[in-house]
Order: C-alpha cells, then sequence, then structure tokens
C-alpha cells in the first residue's frame, strides 16, 4: 500500500479521533470519547444527506453514480427510491467502499439522499427550527472551480450552520486521465501521469485559493490535519466512479462521529413537507421526509398553509415500487405505517395551500390543537415580518418556505435592499398577477413578480402582459437580481429622459472681464464656474437683481470645442437663450460684470434631482444645492 493510500485509509479510520477536536460539530464543543455511540448502543436513523452545486457541476450524474452501480446490472443492492429521496442501506455503502479496506464501523442504519428537482433549496428547509438536512455534498467542477451557484450554495450552507464535505468532481475531464471505474480516488490517481497528476494540482491550488478567498480553508481529505477548522475535499468522478467510495465511507465516518445526539433516533414525530403536488387519482398531495418517528394511516395531522394552519387526516402514506417496477406509472404501495427515516407520499384533504419547508405536525391524543396550529404557523411568522409595512414594493414567489426565506434575506441586505409587499409559494397564477398589479398606482417599477424556481401558468402570463406586471425567472438567487437590477436601471434612464428639461444642476457663475461677446439675446458670454456644475439647458438667473432669469444655457464652448457640460473652475463661453421675445434680457441693463449668475433651481428640479440624479450629485453639489434653496426659500 502506497503513503497516499496509507493516509486515505487513516483519514477515514482516524476520523473518529480527529472528530473529538472538531471546533464545528458542536459549536466549539469537543466531543468525549465516551459520547460516540459504540455497536449495540443507543439507536440511530440515517443520515440525511442534501447534494448542492453549481447548474452544470455534475449533481445529478454523481447521485445517479452512487446509486446507479447495481440499478444497472439489475439488483438493486438495498437501495430503494423514496418520495423526493433515495435511500442507500449500511450494506450497500459497505460494499461500495470495500476497497479502502478501512477499518471503519457503520453503525447507521444507512444514507437517505434528498434528490427532489431542485432539492438544493431542501438545505434551507427547517425541520423544528434546525436544518432538515445533516450533511451536504458541496460538488465543484475541477475545470470551472467556485461558479456563482457555487458560492450562493456555499452561501446558504452557512446561513443554516449545515456541515459539508466538497466533492471536487469531473477528474476525468483532466487531460490524459486514465479511467480506473469505481475506484478509491488515491488508487485512481496512482495510474495517472506526472502530466495529470501536475494539472490536477494546479487546478486544486487555484480551487484551495478561491475557497479561501471565501474565507474557508480546504485540504485533500486524506492531508487534512485539521478538521475542526480545515474542509476537506474528495477528487471524485461522476461518469466513471472513483472517488465515489471515497466520499460516501468519508460521509458517513464524519456523520455518525460528530452528530451522535443529532442522529440518535426518538419517538418525537419530526417530519418536514418537501413538495407539494397534484397527482392523478390522488388529488392534491404533499411529499414528506419523515426524520424521526412514525407516521400512520388515519393520523389527524397539522400543516403550515398560506391560508393559516390546515388540520386534516392522513388518508394514505404512499411510496414507490422497488426500482425494478419504478416505470408502472402512477402505482404506488400503501402503508398503515411508516418509521423514520423515509421519504413518503401523504394524501390528505385540503393540502392545496399546504408550504413546502414547513414542519408536519402530528396531534396526539394529549395535544392542544389550538396550540400545534400556532406552532405550525411559527414557521411563516419570520417571513411575513419582511414584508414591507408601507405595502410598497415587489412580489415574491418561490418554491418552498426555505428558498423564500433565502430570498428575503437576500433582497433585505443593504446592497440589495428591495422592499417585499408581497409572497407566494409555488407556481405563478393569476391571483398572484393581480396582488402584484397593485403597484402599478402606487410605484409602478415594483408591479414586477421575482419568480425564483417555479413555473408560470400561461393564464398568468398572458395576464401579466395585458395589465403591464413584468415578471423575472430565475433558478439563481443573484440572477433573479441583476435581471431587476437591469429592469430599475432602464426606468430610472427612462424617467432621466423625461425629466431631463426639469433637472436642474447647482451652479454659480461668474462673468470673466473683456468677455462679453452679444448682449442681447442670444447673449454670449466668457464665465468661470465658480462652483457646482453648469449643463447644456440650465435656466439662468441674477439673484442680486431680483433673480431676474435670462433664459436657458443653449450651447457650451471649451478652447473653442463644444461640450455638454462645464465643472468648478472651468472657463468656459456660454449662449443664453430667452425662451421667448418677451423674456429677453440685455447685458448692461438687466445685469452686468459685478453680478453673479446661478442656476434657478425650485422645488420639482430639486426633486428630480433627489429621485433620478443621486449617483451624478456629490457633496459638494448637495451643499451648493441646500446653499441655493436657502437664497430662493425653497420650503
Amino acid at each position: 500500500m502506497s503513503k497516499l493510500e496509507t493516509a486515505a485509509v487513516k483519514a477515514i479510520s482516524e476520523v473518529e479521533d480527529a472528530a473529538t477536536q472538531t471546533k464545528r460539530a458542536k459549536k466549539g464543543k469537543c466531543l468525549a470519547p465516551n459520547e460516540f455511540i459504540e455497536e449495540g448502543g443507543e439507536k440511530l436513523r440515517s443520515i440525511i444527506c442534501c447534494i448542492m452545486g453549481h447548474v452544470d457541476s455534475g449533481k445529478t450524474k454523481l447521485l445517479d453514480c452512487i446509486r446507479g452501480t447495481n440499478v444497472q446490472e439489475g439488483e438493486a443492492g438495498g437501495i430503494t427510491q423514496q418520495i423526493g429521496a433515495t435511500y442507500f442501506p449500511a450494506k450497500n455503502i459497505r460494499e461500495r467502499t470495500r476497497e479502502l479496506k478501512a477499518d471503519a464501523k457503520l453503525k447507521v442504519p444507512g444514507l437517505l439522499v434528498i434528490d427532489t428537482p431542485g432539492h438544493e433549496s431542501f438545505t434551507n428547509l427547517r425541520s423544528r427550527g434546525s436544518s432538515l438536512c445533516d450533511l451536504a455534498i458541496l460538488v465543484v467542477d475541477i475545470t470551472h472551480g467556485l461558479q456563482p451557484q457555487t458560492i450562493e450554495s456555499l452561501n446558504l450552507l452557512r446561513m443554516r450552520n449545515t456541515e459539508f464535505i466538497i466533492a471536487l468532481n469531473k477528474v476525468d475531464r483532466l487531460y490524459g486521465w486514465k479511467t480506473c471505474k469505481n475506484a478509491p480516488i488515491v488508487k485512481a490517481m496512482k495510474q495517472q501521469n506526472k502530466d495529470v497528476i501536475n494539472e490536477f494540482n494546479l487546478r486544486l491550488k487555484k480551487i484551495i485559493n478561491e475557497f479561501q478567498e471565501q474565507g474557508l480553508n480546504t485540504e485533500l481529505y486524506y492531508k487534512n490535519k485539521d478538521m475542526g477548522e480545515t474542509f476537506s475535499i474528495v477528487p471524485t468522478s461522476a461518469i466513471s466512479g472513483e472517488g465515489v467510495p471515497d466520499l460516501l465511507l468519508w460521509l458517513v465516518q464524519w456523520a455518525q462521529k460528530t452528530m451522535v445526539e443529532k442522529l440518535t433516533y426518538v419517538d418525537e414525530v419530526q417530519c418536514t413537507v418537501l413538495e407539494v403536488k397534484v397527482i392523478e387519482g390522488h388529488g392534491t398531495t404533499i411529499d414528506v421526509v419523515l426524520v424521526n418517528g412514525e407516521l400512520h394511516e388515519g393520523d389527524q395531522i397539522v400543516v403550515c398553509g398560506l391560508q393559516g394552519p390546515i388540520v386534516t387526516t392522513i388518508r394514505a402514506l404512499l411510496t414507490p415500487h422497488p426500482m425494478k417496477e419504478l416505470r408502472v406509472k402512477g402505482t404506488y404501495l400503501h402503508h398503515k405505517e411508516i418509521k423514520a427515516a423515509q421519504g413518503i407520499k401523504i394524501t390528505a384533504q385540503g393540502l392545496e395551500h399546504a408550504i413546502a419547508g414547513t414542519s408536519l405536525h402530528v396531534v396526539g391524543p394529549d395535544d392542544d390543537i389550538e396550540a400545534m396550529k400556532e406552532s405550525a404557523m411559527e414557521d411563516m411568522e419570520s417571513v411575513l415580518s419582511r414584508i414591507d409595512k408601507s405595502g410598497e414594493g415587489v412580489y415574491v414567489q418561490t418554491s418552498t418556505l426555505g428558498s423564500l426565506e433565502a430570498l428575503l434575506e437576500f433582497l433585505k441586505t443593504p446592497a440589495v435592499n428591495i422592499p417585499v409587499s408581497g409572497i407566494g409559494i409555488g407556481p405563478v397564477h393569476k391571483k398572484d398577477i393581480m396582488k402584484a398589479g397593485v403597484m402599478l398606482e402606487k410605484k409602478k417599477e415594483y408591479a414586477t413578480i421575482l419568480a425564483f424556481d417555479v413555473k408560470v401558468t400561461t393564464e398568468a402570463r398572458e395576464l401579466a402582459d395585458e395589465m403591464g406586471v413584468k415578471i423575472f425567472c430565475a433558478d439563481i438567487i443573484y440572477q433573479l437580481f441583476n435581471q431587476f437590477q437591469v429592469y430599475i436601471e432602464n426606468i430610472k434612464e427612462e424617467k432621466k429622459k423625461e425629466s431631463a428639461g426639469e433637472a436642474v444642476f447647482p451652479c454659480v457663475l461668474q462673468i470673466l472681464p473683456n468677455c462679453v461677446f452679444n448682449k442681447r439675446d442670444p447673449i454670449i458670454l466668457g464665465v468661470k464656474v465658480h462652483d457646482g456644475i453648469l449643463k447644456i439647458g440650465t435656466p439662468i438667473c441674477v439673484p442680486g437683481r431680483e433673480f431676474t432669469d435670462i433664459g436657458r444655457i443653449a450651447s457650451i464652448e471649451n478652447n473653442h470645442k463644444p461640450v455638454d457640460y462645464a465643472e468648478k473652475g472651468d472657463e468656459v463661453a456660454i449662449k443664453i437663450v430667452a425662451s421667448n421675445r418677451e423674456e429677453q434680457k440685455m447685458f448692461g441693463r438687466h445685469f452686468d460684470m459685478e453680478d453673479e449668475l446661478v442656476s434657478h433651481i425650485s422645488r420639482r428640479s430639486i426633486d428630480i434631482l433627489k429621485a433620478d440624479y443621486m449617483k451624478e450629485m456629490s457633496t459638494e453639489k448637495w451643499k451648493l444645492l441646500l446653499k441655493l434653496k436657502r437664497i430662493f426659500k425653497i420650503p
């Protein structure tokens, strides 16, 4: 066995010792050796895991690779496809990782990987206040490094304090890579030539630096000496399976050595709604992950709903047929009871407004149903508190409560600061367009729907076009923000064009000696910009002559070249034109050399500068504007 192979095996076998020093697993509290569960000790539940990363980093392929080896041969190997999740029993994990020869005890019954489409947001789902996922796999494409969605996933994980392992995927894309199907990564690396190893090391170093820029220390898992502070990287290929055994074993070992308390099975029901779906023959159903406890047919349940708490009775508990029968469409296995941890489909009445990402509560014989209804709606309270009290803002629509929280959190940050007037969960319907349309009369630019990871019905889109409500759709938060920002910038530019004639920038001009080129309309003078900024179109008046208006700036020349504006200190020639014959003024009669000329501001022009020209107004210009405001006695 080579040194690296020994290091890899040792890293996995000794993860228990490293875990005792982890500062991340229990917020600074080290685990004592006797806190670890021994064989035959307390009962552990399955680890719940999510796969996250950029849209084309290979997340789906990696999951297919993890679950697909035996399935393709027609033997499910104990792997079961559940509602919204795939379950891998310990036996299967042991089989997949046998080449690692690590002396690692598997104490958990298995691994439950959430794989509902768009499941990335489920790390943000809450199950009784904590993250639904125990662990996450953050997939990074070795050929592209950290991409926008990778960073977004990283921020989601940090927000929920969710532990994660980095799968450095697509190593098979390295030029000259020799395939070693399903081999441990160190064994696969031994088969590669020097050029491949060099390219791997260069790309790895670059990605480690990118993580450092995000404030994280990372290292290859078999070189990681400080697992309390440094996140582990496992190189993988989702296509040919290299590194997947390392990833699986590392994931299980890390979880069962640092999360014993969290993984200990309890009888109290802990269940999270993943999706709300309409299924032919069953009506509206909810897909849930049962983390702890048992669910029974006939149980009375309370679920958080958009229009208040939903109290209903479980009509059926459904799971799909075994994998070989998955092609049989619309058929499910019925269960009288189901024990955690599992993905289940529940049918019951009145689930139309259930919210994905909230907890499901079971009403016991001694439970106060009113208290449970309050408890069920707690998940919505923090969200509703973020709606702007003024009633002005955009309308936000997302797929789950978790993604809604993430989006609202993002919109609230000082750098973004977009107010929200209403929220919705699930597909965008006509009623959502009507709600967003209220802004057309209040603040037109906010008559928009930010639709994150949801579909828009044809009827809704048609109504939006008819009413003039804008819909922005994206499955990445920052893209949604960028679309909205571009839209707002375009509106601002349009407003600027409309108000250009009324926007008056502050300026003070001094007439230069021997520079009066024409005394009558159009008056042509040489002036120095004493303060502020002079622009074409600026109305000019003489404060010392009872605020006599002498006309607007028709043109500006600097060194005989036409310019659009002149700044403080510039000496330029200006042409002033009166708006009509009655208002024509004359140099020497209405004003002279000693008079100071200023831009004629008004309440309206100040408001326009505030609304549309903030970026063009420096602190100095605001100070001058305030000074002129006092001179003109503007309230």
